[in-house]
């Protein structure tokens, strides 16, 4: 990193942030105010993404079920065929043999959707969690005369932050606040199914 980097950086931790920059798209480079956030702390910590992800395992453990009775039904009847193909006609043997074979078509058919439907699944989680957090982070920054928040985690390019510029904690507990009380309010009735 440049001096002059570094030199942005200290700036930034030391001055005192301008609400009235927050809003202007005109920022001059000096001016700009970041903060960062520890990515793995937050989905370890928000209660949104913990409720998320168990209902997503306990989905995939349902489907995961259901393919396996699916599975051991094919394989019973592959056994009976088994144990009865010499008292069956050619016809008959061939016929179980094309049926066992659609049955095992259906079953690769079937595992292959299901895990079409858990990726979407997941890519829709993903998605959701990102709209969350993001939303928040605009209403924050806005608050807080932040104009840019950064992802702190093994796969980004921040190395390293200064501890004064982790906000992660605040966004975590605003992130679960706001989650408290989306989960707490009173389920909204759709007034126009009573008018049907």
């Amino acid at each position: 990193m440049g001096s002059e980097a570094v030199g942005v950086l200290f700036y930034l931790h030391f001055r005192t942030p301008s609400r009235s920059t927050a809003s202007d798209p005109n920022i001059a480079p000096g001016s700009l105010t970041i903060a960062y956030i520890n990515s793995d702390s937050v989905l370890k910590n928000y209660d949104y993404f913990k409720a998320s992800r168990e209902k997503l395992e306990a989905k995939s453990k349902k489907l995961d079920q259901d393919l396996r009775n699916r599975a051991q039904g094919f394989q019973s009847d592959y056994e009976a065929y088994q144990r009865n193909v010499s008292s069956l006609t050619i016809g008959q043997a061939k016929a179980v043999e094309e049926d066992l074979q659609k049955k095992q078509q259906n079953l690769q058919v079937y595992q292959q959707s299901l895990s079409q439907e858990m990726s979407n699944e997941e890519a829709k989680m993903t998605q959701e969690l990102y709209n969350r957090i993001t939303t928040f982070l605009k209403k924050y920054g806005k608050e807080k005369g932040l104009q840019v928040v950064l992802k702190f985690d093994p796969s980004s390019d921040l190395l390293f932050g200064n501890e004064g510029l982790d906000i992660t904690k605040n966004v975590t507990t605003g992130l679960n606040e706001e989650y408290k009380t989306e989960k707490n309010a009173p389920v909204k009735k759709d007034s126009t199914a009573a008018k049907k």
